[in-house]
């Protein structure tokens, strides 16, 4: 069966960086847009970031535009977020996620997979 699996995050200093990574099995990993969300306590999940099938387009959300990238490895079955000048409001919970349709990336109700998530926490 379909499976995403998360590693990395932790605790991080404000400021700082982080590197999360997703390895994907069981489904045809080439043909799925890949996006990373995230959430915090008492808050909407969120998409923090998103990559086409191929990884030639992008997609960030907002808030963390201009210090996250996101990238995927079609050979590997992985894709990965990285995250600059961390803030306290990047704590949360952290997800990747699959869907079949770039046009779908923007409502997680379009997600096929999802994982387990990992938590993420930015002190100052």
């Amino acid at each position: 069966q379909a499976q995403l699996v998360e590693s990395g995050g932790g605790s991080v200093q404000a400021g700082g960086s982080m590197t999360l990574s997703c390895a994907a099995s069981g489904f045809v990993f080439g043909n799925w847009v890949l996006g990373w969300w995230r959430q915090a306590p008492g808050k909407e999940r969120e998409l923090v970031a998103a990559i086409s099938s191929t990884g030639g387009t992008t997609h960030y959300g907002g808030s963390v535009e201009g210090r996250t990238t996101i990238s995927r490895d079609n050979v590997g079955h992985t894709v990965g977020l990285k995250m600059n000048d961390l803030r306290s409001e990047d704590t949360a919970t952290y997800y990747c996620a699959a869907c079949r349709w770039w046009h779908e990336k923007n409502d997680k109700e379009n997600y096929a997979y999802w994982g387990q998530g990992v938590q993420v926490t930015v002190s100052s």
